[in-house]
This record gives structure tokens, sequence and C-alpha cells, in this order.
């Protein structure tokens, strides 16, 4: 499809096979000062797009906004224009308590619990990860000798639920729910990664995520290990791109 797509105002020719996928559009920019060349490309919505190169590879940049449902649109449209290596770089809190603010997840998989991906395919389909760019991320945290963690993500819808659940309705079952993920040695809590890797699954692209681990604090610290956090994740998915490119995977959608 050539067409203008209609949410990410991006047609083909605009972008390269390898996307990184921010949440916050205002993350695009700051990804995009790692990159030679960086040019914006297109915004509309919580659709923001800059495009440049790294280390001689095309990397184009696009945010999804919050959650599942507008991530899965921003993956849809993306393929249609030639998007074919996705690797979510975002921010999520940590659900283990070796995990730290600063330090990075990768993720091997997601909990599906949200509902977009319902509506494309039942339940006991999972959402994994691409092994090939989950080795090709362990190996640039490997390289950049950042703090790394691989494991299963949380993939949900409501913020509140997980920050605040005794704030909620159904406050026991949230906090049941909640335990259950972390005796099951899920790592990490975001909102999108589950919705990208089932779309990609299903057309036939690569994808996989890396987040940093951050914390909700006024402390100064804890605030500078969280910027730390999110550059190291910045790094390791641009150093992983260059990985991948030399390994000249074809993708055939």
């Amino acid at each position: 499809m050539s067409k203008l797509q209609y949410h990410i105002r991006l047609k083909k020719g605009d972008i390269s096979p390898y996307v990184l996928l921010p949440g916050d559009p205002g993350r695009v920019k700051l990804i995009a000062e790692y990159l030679e060349n960086a040019v914006f490309v297109a915004s509309n919505r919580e659709y923001t797009t800059y495009k440049g190169t790294y280390k001689g590879v095309p990397v184009t940049v696009t945010s999804t906004g919050i959650g599942a449902p507008s991530a899965a649109i921003a993956v849809e449209e993306l393929i249609r224009v030639g998007g074919r290596v996705f690797i979510r770089v975002g921010t999520s809190g940590p659900m283990q308590p070796y995990i730290k603010a600063g330090d990075i997840g990768i993720a091997t998989g997601a909990v599906r619990d949200e509902g977009t991906t319902r509506q494309y395919i039942p339940v006991e389909y999972p959402a994994v990860a691409d092994y090939r760019v989950v080795a090709a991320l362990v190996e640039a945290a490997e390289n950049l000798g950042v703090r790394y963690h691989v494991g299963i993500f949380h993939s949900k819808d409501s913020f509140y639920c997980e920050v605040e659940p005794e704030n909620q309705p159904a406050k026991e079952i949230w906090m049941n729910r909640w335990n259950a993920w972390i005796r099951g040695n899920v790592i990490l809590s975001e909102m999108e990664a589950a919705a990208i890797f089932v779309i990609a699954n299903i057309r036939r692209v690569l994808a996989g995520a890396v987040c940093a681990a951050i914390e909700v604090s006024a402390d100064e610290d804890v605030l500078e290990a969280n910027r730390r956090g999110v550059d190291s994740a910045i790094r390791v998915a641009l150093e992983a791109v260059k990985i991948l490119d030399s390994r000249r995977i074809e993708v055939k959608v």
C-alpha cells in the first residue's frame, strides 16, 4: 500500500525497515539526537516520526502513544509502509525486588493483560518477542556494559489499577492478579509490548522490546537513575539494530 496512512500520516518511502517505538512523542526527538542526519517526518495525534541513520543503518523512530490500542494502530500502519523490524523502547515498573531504577529489561514475551489483542486472536495465542531481536538486544546490552534483565513483561490497560489497586472497586482481584504475576517471575509492567508482539507475529514481521525500569519519586537520585535507564534502553536498541542489520535477516511479509 503506497497511500498515506490515516493515523501516522506516512507513506511508503518515508520510513526504514528498522523502527524504534517509544510510547512518548516527546521521547522521539530525544532518540533522534542519537542518530546522524535526523529529520522530522510527520506528526499526527500521538504519532510523531523522525528518521536518520545509526552507524550507517537507516532507522525510523515513531511514537505509539500510551497503551495497546494506539500501539496496535501504529504497528499496523507502519507495516503497510515498510516497517519490518520493530523494537519498543520505553519505560516500565519493576515487579521483582532485584530490579532497580535505572536497570533495563529485555522482553522474551508479555502477559496479555490487555484487551486489544483479544480482538485479533484468542488469549491462548502467546505474545512473544522474536528470538533474533532478543538475542541482538542481549548482545548489545552486554557490549555496552549496562545492567539488564531478561524475561516476561506484563502489558496492562490500566495504569492506576497497578499503582493504586487499593483504591479500586475490585481491589482484591487486582492485588491477587498482581501478586500472581510476581510469583510467576514476570519482571516488568508496561502497556504496549503484548500488542506489538502479537501483531508482529500475525503479520510475520520481527519485534522486541527493551524498557527502562523507573520509579515514581521526587528524589533526585532516583530521577537520575530513571534518566540513566532511558539512555541505556535507547543505546541498547540502536546497537541491536546495528547487530541485526549485520546479520542480513530477510523479512518477507
